[in-house]
């Protein structure tokens, strides 16, 4: 996403927008983000790479018209959320405002596609889209290094939706070194995502929640954390190779062993379903009968796969012929930030 000539990033100009709409797609991470080393600036202990996907867009519109009694009014998918839900898209707000210089309240109305809290990284595109839109309806002009970094405050992996196909996240140590930007490859790798969905309820456990537990909890986090830095360079060498096999392996083995330092969590953090270990061990029956196809999983119990566009209808529909009940789709890469409506 490039905006047009503007002036410096992080400046109002003279006559800011009253009210802006943007979307966002949300993002999967091959390598993952799991800890905060600064929690209040979302700074996170590892790098991590992403591929964006199409099809899962969550539209946002901010209007600085004064909000209601006081306060800003927020919508989600037509409700209004309460609690952390809530809290999380005020604050975001606020740091708009102060960044912007404005005072006024907003109503902030937002509609996704994709579930929320069901690990199908619903708050990368929400905070993606609501930091476009909240910025640009504020008179911010940011480059993509800007917004991507005002993303990453509302969600951490907000930071990489600001981008389409593949995105790596420098971990940095402050606000200013930690930002996503787009990496070259998802096209010339033909990669593509099958989503097995189990579950679309809330989780158990928020990630912030799950993340603190691990890190301060489980013996086995200080090595995945090492063995993190080491699979994203494995993995940037396979975009570059343009080598699926090499890179699907290294995402795998990386959500994996995530995955084990949560459940060496005290208490375990066991986000699987029975569902799950079966979608586990039916992708790699696949691989042992000559499909391209590699398990990834985030924050929640469902399963994706990491494959070929060409193959990917293939693993699809064998899949479905596996598990059944579960509801599984394709997803090719998708763009990142689109404004769609502007208005004084």
């Amino acid at each position: 996403m490039t905006l047009p000539s503007s002036p410096a990033a992080g400046t109002t100009t003279g006559s800011a927008a009253r009210s802006a709409t943007a979307s966002a797609n949300s993002n999967i991470a091959l390598i993952k983000y799991w800890g905060k080393a600064d929690p209040a600036n979302q700074v996170p202990t590892t790098s991590s790479l992403s591929l964006t996907l199409g099809g899962t867009r969550t539209s946002t519109t901010v209007a600085f018209d004064g909000g209601a009694d006081g306060d800003d009014v927020v919508l989600i998918n037509g409700f209004k959320p309460w609690g952390t839900a809530r809290d999380r898209v005020v604050r975001f707000m606020d740091l708009v405002r102060e960044r912007a210089g404005v005072t006024e309240r907003a109503t902030v109305s937002s509609v996704s596609t994709v579930p929320l809290a069901a690990g199908l990284a619903s708050s990368a595109a929400g905070f993606a889209a609501l930091a476009a839109a909240a910025s640009r309806a504020a008179g911010l002009e940011l480059d993509d290094a800007d917004l991507s970094r005002l993303a990453r405050r509302g969600s951490g992996s907000a930071t990489r939706s600001v981008f389409g196909g593949l995105a790596v996240w420098h971990a940095g140590t402050d606000d200013a070194t930690s930002y996503a930007e787009a990496v070259p490859g998802a096209e010339e790798l033909d990669l593509a995502m099958v989503v097995i969905t189990l579950e679309t309820g809330r989780k158990s456990i928020s990630s912030s929640r799950a993340m603190q537990a691990t890190m301060t909890t489980s013996p086995l986090y200080p090595a995945w954390v090492e063995a993190s830095a080491k699979d994203l360079e494995e993995a940037l060498a396979a975009v570059a190779a343009r080598d699926l096999p090499r890179l699907g392996a290294v995402a795998e083995g990386n959500a994996l062993g995530m995955h084990a330092a949560m459940a060496a969590a005290r208490p375990a953090i066991l986000y699987w379903l029975p569902g799950t270990v079966e979608a586990i061990h039916a992708v790699a029956a696949l691989r042992e009968e000559g499909l391209p196809a590699w398990v990834t999983m985030d924050a929640g119990p469902n399963v994706k796969v990491v494959t070929s566009g060409a193959r990917a209808e293939e693993v699809a529909a064998a899949l479905r012929e596996r598990l059944a009940g579960a509801i599984v789709s394709v997803r090719r890469p998708g763009g990142g930030i689109r404004y769609e409506q502007e208005a004084e």
